[in-house]
């Protein structure tokens, strides 16, 4: 018998985040691991009388990909995914790995040159996406692979992804929404601040956010959700700042990360291991080593680091930056092949002040 918790994720998904109609073309696409939660989204898509469609994917074809492709498939720009993203009115991709570094022998120069090549569709869909015209939503499903990765056995990360998803309230998707109403204050507040600085361990680095729109995020592109975004100024991030957790990106992994910035840019780029990795991402292209986004993490019911950015940067009482590509949305104009979110942990000695005026401290708003 199906997980009852998984079908009030889908309910979740249907309802809240995508808000799926009538004739409504939708995409679904996740891992035959996450057979479950697809069946369920499919069956629900069906019932509103949507149009969905499912795609899988196998992560061995990566693998496969990468160790054959010329430099001219690694180029190829596909009329069926230019297609897909002017027509579709909503995607669901569901995360569901079998192995959470199946990319780790993939060489890093091959991934930048296949990232930088589908820039074009990226910016396609941001700005159908910031138009409205495009709804998107990135999920989890629970797999052995994330587990392990979070240092849990499998049922302790499932209850720890559908408590994240707040299944067990009596109306999760009121939940949801009242979680807009508690973050617009502080979005308000963020939304009068030029600049911003993190000051913690081994940290002092500065942003300019003026006439950057803030957005408060409650489980519509992302579910689970909880953060605050903007995109900075382009050359405005001066500074340095060393990151708490491990960076994980396109299946590979880096330790003990720390950058420098001048004028906007990555100037100097240290890592414990994966340096090569990092900075071949970094010099992917011109928007690379720009910062495209600027978060607060507020969901205070996840409190584990999990290595999984889908829930690492919504902890509660951290910040995080993401190399790359930003969200027209905001005001950002970097554009990018890249977009890499990066956490640094504030809830022990970390503040930050805007406009001189300390408005986070240890993981809490202050304002």
């Amino acid at each position: 018998m199906i997980d009852e918790r998984i079908k009030k994720v889908a309910r979740i998904l249907i309802e809240h985040s995508l808000n799926i109609k009538k004739d409504d073309l939708f995409l679904i696409s996740g891992s035959p691991v996450a057979a479950p939660l697809i069946s369920e989204v499919y069956d629900q898509a069906l019932q509103k009388g949507a149009h969905p469609h499912v795609r899988l994917g196998l992560e061995s074809l990566s693998e496969i990909y990468y160790s054959q492709a010329t430099h001219d498939q690694l180029q190829y720009i596909s009329p069926l995914d230019e297609f897909e993203i002017q027509h579709i009115d909503a995607r669901l991709s569901i995360i569901s790995p079998e192995n959470t570094r199946y990319m780790s022998t993939v060489d890093p120069n091959k991934q930048a040159v296949r990232s930088r090549s589908q820039q074009p569709l990226h910016n396609m869909f941001l700005k159908r996406a910031a138009s409205g015209d495009l709804r998107w939503c990135v999920t989890m499903f629970p797999t052995n692979a994330a587990a392990q990765d979070a240092e849990m056995s499998l049922r302790m990360y499932e209850d720890f992804v559908y408590r994240a998803a707040q299944v067990q309230e009596p109306d999760p998707i009121l939940f949801w929404k009242n979680m807009e109403k508690k973050q617009r204050h502080i979005q308000e507040i963020l939304g009068k601040k030029e600049t911003i600085r993190i000051i913690a361990d081994d940290t002092d680095i500065s942003f300019n956010v003026k006439e950057r729109k803030w957005i408060s995020c409650f489980g519509k592109e992302n579910f689970p959700d909880g953060e605050i975004f903007t995109g900075p100024l382009e050359d405005s991030t001066e500074g340095y700042i060393h990151f708490s957790f491990p960076l994980v990106y396109g299946g590979r992994r880096v330790d003990d990360v720390k950058l420098w910035f001048k004028e906007g840019v990555v100037v100097k780029a240290t890592a414990a291991n994966g340096l090569d990795f990092l900075e071949s991402m970094i010099q992917m292209d011109d928007g690379s080593k720009r910062l495209g986004e600027l978060a607060f993490g507020t969901n205070y019911g996840i409190n584990v680091y999990t290595k999984n950015i889908l829930f690492d940067e919504k902890i509660g009482g951290t910040m995080h930056i993401a190399l790359g590509s930003g969200y027209p949305e905001t005001g950002s104009s970097n554009t990018s092949g890249l977009h890499w979110d990066m956490v640094i942990d504030l809830r022990k000695a970390g503040r930050v002040v805007a406009d001189d005026e300390i408005i986070f401290k240890n993981g809490i708003f202050v304002v």
